[in-house]
């Protein structure tokens, strides 16, 4: 069985009822439930909350909330593996045979279902633990900068002032979307990824993390620029 599990928890404090935030003209959750069943990939899609609000808005766009999160793995100090963990032993438990489990990130509107389609033939394909989205940096990571003691700037590898750009190794981060996982693996190792994980690389233009206010109104103001170039939400 290929499962979808979709952490979240109610009680965000930066961004007040993030998860369920009218984004763009509907709950930001909506694009995760959306993108996990257009891409045909899930036998089930669950998100898990200790919010009934959540739930509810979950439900109305096509997802299932079998369960309410503990109130242990709701808090500030909860991670993603462990409320992962949770779910994947939830459904063992109850007979569902859960083979590859995919993690999405309630926030995460440049979602496609192409990605995750493509990410699922990365892990059975290769026979890996784990496959994640990631992009590059807009400039290399090896040429930052850091404001030391004194207030003044300061190369972080001053080795490398003088070397070109163009040899020096592209660096990624993650996307902060989707993890594929071998549930059995996960379930061994507890980590979203080991060192066997491979990516799905998406241009910058798909990516940008949702933490702070700042963070939510570049994200509309992308939404809205590809949007205008006429990306549909399942090409953007």
């Amino acid at each position: 069985m290929k499962v979808a599990i979709i952490p979240a928890r109610g009680g965000s404090k930066r961004i007040v009822g993030k998860n369920i935030k009218p984004f763009m003209g509907k709950p930001v959750i909506a694009y995760s439930i959306e993108a996990a069943r257009l891409s045909g990939l899930f036998d089930r899609i669950i998100v898990s909350t200790d919010a009934e609000e959540i739930a509810a808005v979950a439900r109305e766009f096509g997802a299932e909330t079998p369960f309410v999160r503990p109130a242990a793995l709701a808090d500030d100090f909860a991670t993603t593996a462990v409320v992962v963990e949770h779910a994947v032993r939830w459904l063992r438990e109850r007979n569902d045979p859960v083979r590859y489990v995919c993690c999405i990130y309630a926030t995460a509107p440049f979602i496609r279902p192409a990605d995750l389609r493509a990410g699922y033939e990365l892990l059975v394909g290769r026979g890996v633990s784990s496959v994640f989205p990631v992009t590059s940096y807009p400039s290399s990571i090896f040429r930052a900068l850091k404001i030391a003691g004194d207030g003044h700037l300061v190369m972080m590898w001053p080795e490398h002032e003088l070397t070109r750009s163009n040899d020096l190794p592209e660096a990624f981060h993650d996307a902060g979307q989707f993890y594929w996982l071998d549930a059995a693996a996960f379930l061994r190792n507890s980590r979203m990824y080991g060192e066997d994980a491979l990516p799905v690389i998406l241009p910058r233009h798909l990516v940008q993390d949702i933490d702070t206010p700042e963070d939510w109104l570049l994200a509309e103001l992308m939404y809205e620029a590809l949007a205008r170039r006429g990306a549909g939400e399942g090409e953007r």
